[in-house]
């Protein structure tokens, strides 16, 4: 099963003329991190995780 971080990364590096597209609750989180962050996985993981948890609130 794939975690945010492979999702995030398998878009990241897609082709550009890939139709594939990331659901923004993966997007923006990890969009605000920094890129150096953006490659550590659990960095990632953790991000959405927060984003979630603060949606449901």
């Amino acid at each position: 099963m794939k975690d945010a971080f492979d999702l995030w990364w398998e878009c990241a590096e897609k082709p550009l003329d890939s139709p594939l597209t990331i659901d923004g609750d993966i997007h923006y989180p990890v969009m605000e991190l920094s890129p150096e962050n953006r490659r550590d996985r659990e960095k990632v993981n953790e991000a959405v995780r927060q984003a979630e948890q603060n949606r449901d609130r």
